[in-house]
């Protein structure tokens, strides 16, 4: 079956493709028409596609995440692929086709990734911080295991929250000893829970994110885990006003960096703003490695990317 990233324009796909999300819209003509406007995907990336002719039937048969197989035409619309659907339906179990297999998923697997992250909370010196983010991490449950950590700007994948938070403590390893007056206990403990709140901010199914919560677009994740945190200092009957918790907030509070980014303060620790730019590196980094993963053809631009300032990037065919 042909991978997403591989269609070219004018060719006629047919194929099983997993439904990532389904909107239903107008068309702007003098007698608008419902429309379903839908997103597919495979691992290898994932394509907009219009389904012009809907029935009210069609628009109660079709949810996300769903697995689909449909007949099409690849075109062109404002310098992008997209895909126009002529056939679609549901897939069966007689098709001999499973859902995860056209999830795209975090490259380790996901016990691993959460035994990576338990086993560096526990090596948190400090017994007060180390029982803080135990308790976060245990207030999160079986999501951190299949959490994606953002519905579209990076690690957008299942179990990519976890993946996201190993790669920063792998990043944090290495500066905290060419760095050393950073608190590493202060850095590790904010690099496990700065995102761990996303597990409630988001409403996420098979690492594909449907919406955010009510909770998460009233207060969202930064507000959410330093909430956690002074939940867990009172259960462990600290003062809230401590050195150590302030500070620990702080980190969370201070990590997206800008108030228009979501920070209502700006990072006035060391480990604070470590915190910040390890989570940039790893973000942005990810975002490149994604767009260029999904280029079909050895080098070219990649499409302009948001995490990147609108700006493309060039893969080379070779060095």
């Amino acid at each position: 079956m042909k991978q997403v990233k591989a269609f070219v324009e004018g060719e006629e796909i047919i194929g099983f493709y997993l439904l990532k999300s389904v909107g239903i819209k107008q068309t702007n003509g003098a007698a608008p028409k419902d429309y379903l406007d839908l997103i597919l995907a495979d691992p290898s990336g994932e394509i907009s596609a219009k389904f012009w002719d809907a029935t009210h039937t069609d628009k109660e048969t079709f949810f996300a995440p769903m697995l689909v197989k449909v007949k099409g035409l690849v075109h062109s619309y404002r310098d992008k692929l997209q895909f126009k659907i002529s056939q679609i339906r549901p897939a069966s179990p007689d098709d001999g086709h499973h859902i995860t297999d056209y999830i795209r998923s975090a490259p380790v697997a996901p016990n691993d990734l959460v035994y990576a992250i338990t086993t560096a909370a526990a090596s948190i010196q400090d017994e007060d911080l180390r029982w803080i983010v135990n308790e976060c991490i245990q207030k999160v449950g079986d999501k951190l295991h299949h959490y994606p950590a953002a519905k579209g700007m990076h690690h957008n994948f299942y179990a990519g929250l976890a993946y996201h938070v190993v790669r920063m403590l792998e990043l944090a390893e290495f500066i905290v000893v060419q760095r050393p007056f950073l608190n590493r206990d202060l850095l590790i403990a904010g690099i496990i829970l700065h995102d761990i709140a996303k597990t409630e901010e988001l409403t996420a199914e098979l690492g594909i994110v449907s919406e955010y919560s009510f909770t998460g677009k009233l207060i969202g994740h930064i507000s959410l885990a330093v909430n956690w945190i002074t939940e867990a200092a009172l259960r462990r009957g600290m003062d809230l006003t401590s050195e150590k918790i302030v500070m620990l907030q702080h980190l969370i509070l201070s990590h997206h960096n800008l108030g228009e980014w979501g920070s209502p303060v700006q990072p006035q620790l060391p480990e604070a703003l470590a915190l910040h730019l390890i989570d940039q590196l790893d973000a942005k980094m990810q975002a490149a490695e994604d767009a260029l993963d999904t280029m079909a053809d050895p080098g070219g631009w990649t499409p302009p990317l948001r995490a990147l300032e609108n700006k493309p990037l060039y893969r080379r065919k070779e060095l």
